[in-house]
């Protein structure tokens, strides 16, 4: 049956096009560009993505994370819990793909491709950059596993907190760090009227990218 609160919810996409004339040569750069436009249009969390993996046995699941960085202007870096249900389909699968969303500029961004851990360099300068309460919660949180209580998560943090007083800086957990997304396919769309939107993909094909325009 059909749910018209839902069903009549419309937007009309009219603020911007995108041709193939508009767009940079390397999938990443261009990225680099929208991103730019999208912190300087002040979006709320305008890093966040959607970061999906599928498990051994072929189930998808999906969570929002945040980009990190762009190493080398060729991946996309993010981090977290190596041994969350993410971290183990990534160790399984390596192989992923992330999603960025702009209402504001009515602009979608999708990339696939394979991970790889991030250097343990990088995860240690990053962890180190991070405030202390997010280091000592990296320490304490059995990221994705059950808990019998939020007590006895708070417990861990207290206890950590004495553990870890006199020292400083902390040491970065084995168990947490960064991964860095390679694409082999990016595709950029832009929110058009009637929605005939705009489409441009970029595939990798050796070294060198290959761009077209998808139907909407």
């Amino acid at each position: 049956m059909l749910d018209p609160q839902l069903a009549d919810l419309r937007k009309t996409y009219a603020q911007r096009t995108l041709s193939e004339s508009d767009v940079l040569p390397l999938a990443v750069p261009q990225f680099r560009r929208w991103l730019d436009e999208a912190l300087a249009a002040q979006l709320d969390e305008p890093t966040a993505m959607t970061l999906a993996t599928v498990s051994e046995t072929g189930q998808p699941s999906a969570r929002v994370v945040l980009l990190k960085g762009l190493p080398d202007e060729a991946g996309f870096l993010f981090y977290t819990n190596y041994e969350s249900r993410k971290g183990q389909e990534l160790a399984a699968r390596p192989q992923a793909a992330l999603t960025f969303f702009w209402p504001g500029l009515e602009r979608q961004v999708r990339v696939e491709g394979r991970v790889e851990k991030a250097p343990a360099s990088l995860s240690d300068e990053y962890f180190q950059s991070r405030p202390r309460a997010s280091q000592i919660g990296a320490w304490a949180s059995p990221q994705s596993q059950p808990i019998a209580s939020r007590e006895q998560l708070e417990q861990r943090e207290a206890a950590l907190l004495d553990e870890f007083a006199a020292q400083d800086p902390l040491p970065r957990p084995e168990h947490w760090g960064g991964y860095i997304l390679r694409p082999h396919r990016v595709e950029f769309w832009q929110g058009r009227p009637s929605r005939l939107h705009d489409r441009i993909l970029y595939e990798l094909e050796g070294d060198a990218w290959r761009l077209s325009r998808l139907a909407p």
